[in-house]
């Protein structure tokens, strides 16, 4: 019987289904939330005050205290601190740091005024805090619905041993995932929304709390990076064009010269193929760092290199490896390669040795040449398998923080460029601004750019490769 192939969707189409059914979740939700309110009893009409209350009289004691608990405390939390901090978020403070005198010392006395960085973030928690607790609290109101029907129809609510049961049971998923989501949302979320927020402020080394306040500026910074401020636009177009050239060189030189390598060691022919793959991959067993340190430190322009071609009468004065612009970008280049090959030359040999033997003795009866070889059968299948490694070597580049910053520093600085170098990605440049300059706002800015960036290239050539579009055959 032939099989029938089914055409997978486009990625992105897919992604806007999730959301389709992500809105229709929400909106059955509200009104099904709405619906309870109305059919439900007096009990139930309670428990949209109460949170837990329905459950409570209707036999789950311990679920509905710890739906009321949960209701206190977070009534305490917003009084106590929350509010505080959530009513401030507009202006992010309005009394900075101020000085008194103090008769009995005969100083003047620095007095504490708002944080605004301090408003900013416990604001963010406070707002997650209470979407939670939304969520909570039309749980509790179902759950009380719930119990309702189930008295109802005359059947006794589950206790709380069988709740407890039931996660470790066929609840046993949110037993396992709360902890990993409630660690991404204090890590990974809570920082990217705090790290957004302030690329719309000035939050900058004259602007630094608690001694003074930031304020917002909207989309102020974001106009100074792409025209209104002609220093940082020049800076960020170079350092733009700059990072993606460095991205497609670093990224694709190795993983040809890679290939390359491997297709050398694994020919038929070669011998001692194990000691060839053993001596490339002992730049692997150095930890980059340190190679990249030493290389560092070799090229300087009185580093051994230069004094040992001075010596033997190759040049006069120094190479400026990492001191002139040019120079420095094809050394850090090159540098990389040395770093990088024996990785992509260990992937990729898995991935020949893989290659059905057939396709090459058919091409060679057909009279195909070494590089038709390589071309159609070859680079074509590896592609096909390393498509998302090229992906995530491509973002990881544009991210590559270790060579541009142990080599150069970014370096050569160049009056042109604003608190940058010419060797300098866009990463390094952020990071400059956040360490040297304490220029937060426009590290968040050039953070939020980049993660569009690395997010959209991403996508766009997932969705295009072969790897997603032919995924369960290979021709």
């Amino acid at each position: 019987m032939e099989d029938i192939k089914i055409p997978k969707e486009n990625s992105i189409k897919i992604f806007f289904n999730i959301l389709k059914v992500w809105f229709k979740s929400f909106h059955e939700a509200i009104i099904n939330f709405f619906r309870i309110f109305i059919k439900g009893n007096f009990i139930t009409k309670l428990s949209f005050i109460f949170m837990g209350l329905g459950c409570k009289l209707r036999g789950q004691l311990v679920k509905g205290l710890l739906y009321f608990a949960t209701q206190l405390c977070y009534i305490v939390y917003m009084i106590t601190f929350g509010w505080n901090y959530v009513t401030n978020i507009t202006t992010l403070g309005t009394t900075s740091q101020y000085q008194v005198w103090n008769e009995t010392l005969q100083i003047n006395e620095n007095l504490p005024g708002d944080n605004s960085m301090l408003i900013l973030l416990f604001s963010v928690v406070t707002i997650i805090i209470s979407l939670t607790m939304f969520i909570m609290y039309v749980k509790s109101v179902s759950a009380s619905y719930k119990c309702e029907l189930l008295k109802r129809d005359g059947i006794k609510p589950d206790g709380f041993m069988d709740d407890f049961k039931s996660l470790f049971d066929k609840n046993f998923h949110k037993t396992l995932l709360t902890l990993p989501t409630l660690g991404v949302i204090v890590t990974v979320i809570l920082p990217l929304i705090f790290m957004i927020l302030i690329a719309f402020t000035n939050f900058d080394k004259t602007h630094q709390p608690p001694g003074k306040l930031f304020t917002w500026v909207g989309f102020q910074n974001f106009k100074e990076v792409f025209w209104s401020n002609p220093l940082k636009s020049y800076t960020f177009s170079r350092l733009l064009t700059w990072t993606f050239i460095w991205a497609f060189c670093a990224t694709f030189s190795n993983y040809i010269l890679g290939m390359l390598l491997a297709i050398v060691i694994n020919k038929k022919g070669i011998r001692f193929k194990g000691f060839w793959r053993t001596m490339f991959v002992l730049t692997i067993a150095v930890p980059q760092f340190v190679t990249l340190l030493l290389m560092s430190r070799m090229l300087h322009d009185l580093g051994p290199v230069n004094v040992f071609l001075q010596n033997i009468g190759l040049i006069s004065e120094p190479i400026k490896f990492l001191t002139n612009g040019s120079t420095a970008k094809i050394v850090i280049i090159l540098v990389n390669i040395w770093v990088g090959v024996p990785y992509t030359m260990l992937i990729t040999s898995g991935i020949l040795m893989n290659i059905p033997e057939e396709l090459y003795e058919s091409a060679k009866i057909d009279g195909a040449g070494p590089a038709s070889i390589f071309t159609k059968i070859t680079l074509p299948y590896m592609l096909f398998v390393t498509t998302p490694y090229l992906i995530t070597q491509f973002i990881g580049n544009i991210n590559n923080f270790n060579v541009i910053y142990l080599l150069t520093g970014g370096g050569p600085l160049s009056l042109k460029y604003f608190q940058a170098g010419e060797t300098d990605l866009l990463v390094t440049w952020l990071y400059k601004m956040t360490v040297t300059e304490q220029n937060y706002a426009l590290a968040s800015t050039i953070g939020i750019i980049v993660l569009v960036i690395s997010a959209t290239l991403s996508l766009i050539a997932y969705n295009n490769s072969a790897s997603v579009k032919k995924e369960d055959t290979f021709q």
